[in-house]
């Protein structure tokens, strides 16, 4: 074989060989994903439950505002992945607008729902080529509950506290008018390939 087949034959392991993530890999960063998601959900549920029963739905407003947040931040700094909730419309223009990747794949997701699928499984993943590296994608469909729609209902589901505090602390809220059952938005984690 002659010096220049060999350069090429390289060129192309190196170029397509490094491209290849294993089955086992992909099912790894799929269950990984699935229970950071189903982790950060029920805590997230739970906690928003505790705190409109306690102390009602204004003070509610901090759950999704600051703890949600805060909990994202703590999964992504302990993973070493990019881990947030993006919405079908933005509350926080800074923390839930979603990139190219994640709209597409919410439009999936209400395509799916229009043909009866339900929210509760409702999940995509795929790697993706990025100009910096390799990323295994993943996004979990948020669906709208009843309890949602006191601060994301339409405005005669929205009391008039929560709708002030709303203003303040959202300027440019387009996160309202929903109804149980809508799709709200994802959980949406980035991970990097070959990084366990």
């Amino acid at each position: 074989m002659d010096k220049n087949r060999v350069y090429l034959l390289t060129a192309l392991v190196l170029l397509f060989g490094s491209s290849v993530v294993g089955a086992a890999d992909t099912d790894q960063y799929q269950q990984a994903a699935e229970a950071a998601s189903k982790g950060f959900l029920q805590q997230l549920g739970k906690t928003m439950k505790t705190e409109m029963q306690s102390n009602g739905p204004v003070a509610a407003v901090k759950v999704c505002s600051e703890i949600a947040p805060s909990m994202t931040g703590e999964i992504s700094r302990n993973k070493g992945w990019k881990v947030t909730r993006v919405g079908t419309r933005v509350r926080n223009p800074m923390l839930g607008m979603s990139d190219a990747w994640e709209q597409t794949v919410l439009a999936q997701f209400q395509q799916r729902a229009d043909k009866g699928e339900s929210f509760q499984g409702m999940s995509f993943s795929e790697i993706v080529d990025e100009p910096n590296g390799q990323y295994f994608r993943y996004m979990k469909a948020i669906g709208v509950k009843p309890l949602c729609l006191a601060c994301h209902g339409g405005e005669k589901d929205i009391p008039e506290a929560v709708r002030t505090v709303l203003q303040q602390r959202y300027p440019y809220d387009e996160a309202t008018g929903y109804a149980a059952g809508d799709l709200r938005g994802a959980v949406s984690i980035k991970h990097p390939v070959g990084k366990m």
